[in-house]
């Protein structure tokens, strides 16, 4: 039964659905398949409509595969920005809030399967791999760096190379995602995601932590 206050034609709802399910067929597609594989007249049989309605909203797959890209991921930047321009706690709270916060709505996903596509076929489409830079990594890893900057300016964290440090915070979450999309599906491979964050989490911010005293460049 249609909703009361529902006053739309049907025709006209399912014509406002349209951009959002061709989005949800064209992510669960690149995910499977890969960007190369991926088919628009496959794109639009999952989503239910024809071919040419999907070029009615996207002019071509690099279109499509960026909006894909800016309805998923680059929300979740977002986020990620305004946790660390607003947060008030200890900077070891926000670092944990964003990585335990950038897994459940991200590397816990499907959408994590767009991350290994880049990774995956960035060789082969350099523009999208440049776009993906410019809109996902650049700004991932600015806010990364701003979280780190926050902390050694409050005393929370001890002073470091905060442009290393970034690169070094976000190696292992991507190592989790490869892990995910490749080695995980194999039997024999056991990782458990919340545990393997627990243990980034507890070894970062205890090398973070200002009681640390740093070892000197070189030392064994």
């Amino acid at each position: 039964m249609a909703c009361p206050f529902d006053t739309k034609p049907r025709w006209e709802r399912r014509k406002d659905a349209r951009p959002q399910e061709l989005l949800e067929a064209a992510l669960d597609l690149f995910v499977e398949r890969g960007y190369a594989a991926t088919r628009l007249e496959d794109v639009a049989r999952r989503a239910g409509v024809s071919k040419g309605t999907l070029y009615l909203y996207y002019e071509n797959k690099e279109e499509l595969f960026k909006a894909v890209v800016r309805s998923s991921i680059v929300p979740i930047i977002g986020d990620a920005e305004v946790s660390v321009a607003e947060f008030e706690g200890h900077s070891a709270d926000l670092l944990r809030q964003l990585v335990l916060s950038w897994w459940g709505r991200l590397g816990a996903t499907k959408v994590s399967g767009i991350i290994k596509l880049v990774t995956a076929e960035s060789d082969n489409f350099p523009e999208l791999a440049c776009f993906y830079q410019e809109e996902v990594i650049n700004r991932g890893t600015r806010a990364m760096a701003t979280m780190l900057e926050r902390g050694i300016a409050r005393g929370d964290f001890r002073p470091i190379n905060v442009s290393m440090m970034t690169q070094v915070l976000v190696a292992p979450m991507l190592m989790l995602i490869t892990w995910k999309h490749s080695v995980g599906p194999c039997p024999r491979a056991e990782l458990d995601p919340q545990a393997f964050l627990d243990t980034f989490l507890d070894m970062a911010l205890h090398g973070l932590s200002p009681s640390v005293t740093a070892a000197p460049a070189g030392a064994r």
